[in-house]
Order: C-alpha cells, then structure tokens, then sequence
C-alpha cells in the first residue's frame, strides 16, 4: 500500500477526538453593512489558515444563509457561508 516504509500512513479523521470548533463567516447577508473584498480576504485567510496551519483543521459542518432584498428597483441577493472547522486541540493561533 505504502512505498516508502520509512512514512507512516495518514492519521485517520475522527469527529471523537475534535476538542475545539472554530466558527468561520465568509459573505454577509446584512443590506445596511457594507461588504468590501478586503473583509472578503480577511475571511477567507482566515480560512485557509484554519484549513492548512498547524494543528490543522477540517471543515464539519457548513451552514448556507441566501437572502434576497429589493432595492428601489434592484433586486439583490447575498450570500453568508458559516464553517465550523474541528481541531483536535485549539490552535494558539486562535
């Protein structure tokens, strides 16, 4: 299975051992607070570093909110996505 005998094989993914959920947010569905990209980017390097720093985490859970406003004559919709990223212990990062 394994090529190398000197690698170990990858530690196996269990939602027993998470001891600390982090909530991410990336979007907005508030009509009044304006969104800029740079809130956007804050968002989702925040993200990523949960995903690839260590310890590492992994998405669990993801919630969706679409919300749809008329504007005068516009119609807007907004999107807000909700991450909840186990760790097995909380990063000192956090």
């Amino acid at each position: 299975m394994f090529n190398n005998p000197q690698k170990s094989p990858p530690k196996e993914f269990a939602l027993d051992r998470i001891r600390f959920v982090k909530k991410v947010v990336v979007g907005s569905i508030n009509p009044q607070a304006p969104f800029s990209d740079g809130e956007h980017d804050k968002q989702i390097d925040l993200l990523n570093r949960c995903l690839n720093d260590y310890p590492k985490g992994k998405i669990i859970a993801r919630d969706v909110s679409v919300a749809t406003f008329q504007v005068g004559e516009h119609q807007m919709t907004m999107q807000k996505t909700v991450y909840h990223i186990g760790f097995e212990r909380k990063p000192h990062w956090i």
